[in-house]
């Protein structure tokens, strides 16, 4: 059987700088807030609304994250009391390019996948599921 240069670099022998590299935007929030820095700078507060459902803690971790790889960039203005804003790098902008047709592949089969979920689970606690 022959392996493709796209299962090479990721499963192979040489893939664990690329798993390392996916497991970084694999997680539960740094696409979401690649996402929502896509369109600028958004000070900490801004980006925990646009965000919704992260906590503070998980906000500052993910950012923090996100910009010790390189993705993020944090800028401070010495004002009383400073002001923190994040913006994506030129290498995080990438990241959501190449991510964008996932996320809307996302979105546009969201009610699919739902409702086969539903069947599954339909299928799986009917009466001839055997369980």
């Amino acid at each position: 059987m022959q392996v493709s240069a796209v299962q090479d670099a990721i499963c192979g022998e040489g893939g664990a700088r690329a798993r390392e590299v996916l497991d970084l935007v694999s997680d539960k929030w740094s696409l979401y807030v690649v996402a929502a820095l896509g369109d600028g700078p958004l000070r900490f507060n801004e980006a925990r609304r646009v965000v919704t459902g992260i906590s503070q803690r998980m906000l500052t971790v993910t950012l923090r994250r996100l910009e010790r790889d390189g993705l993020v960039v944090r800028t401070v203005v010495p004002t009383v009391p400073p002001q923190v804003s994040y913006a994506l790098s030129d290498t995080g902008h990438g990241l959501r390019d190449a991510v964008a047709p996932l996320i809307a592949w996302a979105f546009s089969t969201a009610d699919e996948i739902a409702a086969a979920r539903q069947a599954y689970d339909d299928r799986e606690t009917g009466p001839d599921s055997g369980r």
